[in-house]
């Protein structure tokens, strides 16, 4: 479906982005996968060419608009063409509103919104303008408020209207921009929270009609969708892949066991977090795909 095709997926070292590169690579495409950590993308790129796929690496913190520039370029020069663009990387951690410092907001927004602004603005100059090609956005179940995570809501929600407009604005250079909503998921991120917010995270499948953790396999499919052919007459939209979290009304229902749903585990190489085999983890850090 996608021979021929050169797609780069930013957080492509882990998670979500470690399984989009596999799915789309196994589907004929080019990937060209980015991230900060050099050792994950080597891990990564080690695993799709075992498989016979082609794939090259980008060490880049899209926070940094010369860093972005250098990778564009970089996949341009090496590939010759940018088909498809998928904006993955971000990350948050878990704060009460009132205690997030301005220094600590402006950090997640630019992690979550104009990293991906940046990427979105720099590919479209230099390549699909001319050329056309499709882009998805990641966002998050930030609908109706995301209470101690206020920092990453604003900047999803943001990536949602950026998404939204840009769709409208390059239509006519024959490129489409779609986002995907992710709820709660099972990946290697829900190791890197706080003990604190590990507990929460724990809660998080009794809240939902659906009653688990979503997997990286259903967020790639989604993801590999809207990028593909079949999607040619869809922009602008938002595919929510949330177990219907932002649909629950406590005060209306009862969330106990019966039937419980049936995770699609597409990714033969996923594994479940530490931390819903062990427990919470006793480190602190930050949120990454």
């Amino acid at each position: 479906m996608f021979d021929g095709q050169v797609v780069i997926i930013t957080g492509g070292g882990s998670g979500i982005g470690r399984c989009t590169a596999h799915e789309l690579s196994a589907l004929g495409a080019t990937v060209a996968i980015v991230g900060r950590d050099p050792e994950k993308l080597a891990s990564v790129k080690g695993e799709i060419e075992a498989e016979g796929g082609r794939v090259s690496t980008h060490v880049c913190d899209i926070r940094e608009e010369s860093q972005v520039i250098e990778t564009i370029d970089a996949v341009l020069a090496t590939h010759g063409r940018i088909d498809a663009l998928v904006n993955n990387a971000g990350g948050q951690y878990r704060k009460a509103l009132k205690e997030i410092s301005t220094k600590g907001f402006e950090a997640v927004v630019r992690n979550n919104l104009t990293g991906g602004f940046i990427f979105m603005r720099e590919t479209y100059n230099r390549w699909m303008e001319n050329h056309g090609g499709a882009i998805v956005n990641i966002i998050a179940d930030m609908w109706n408020g995301w209470p101690n995570y206020a920092h990453s809501g604003a900047a999803r929600a943001g990536m949602w209207n950026l998404t939204e407009s840009a769709a409208s604005e390059w239509a006519p250079s024959g490129v489409r921009i779609n986002a995907v909503a992710v709820g709660g998921v099972a990946s290697s991120g829900f190791d890197t929270y706080t003990p604190e917010a590990q507990k929460e995270i724990l809660k998080f499948p009794t809240k939902i009609p659906m009653q688990r953790y979503g997997t990286v396999s259903e967020i790639s499919a989604a993801i590999v969708y809207l990028l593909s052919p079949a999607a040619a007459f869809i922009t602008g939209s938002c595919i929510r892949v949330d177990g219907g979290a932002p649909n629950a009304r406590v005060c209306y229902n009862d969330f106990t066991p019966h039937h419980k749903s049936r995770p699609f585990n597409g990714f033969h190489l996923d594994a479940e977090p530490k931390l819903l085999a062990d427990g919470p983890k006793t480190e602190t850090d930050t949120d990454r795909r």
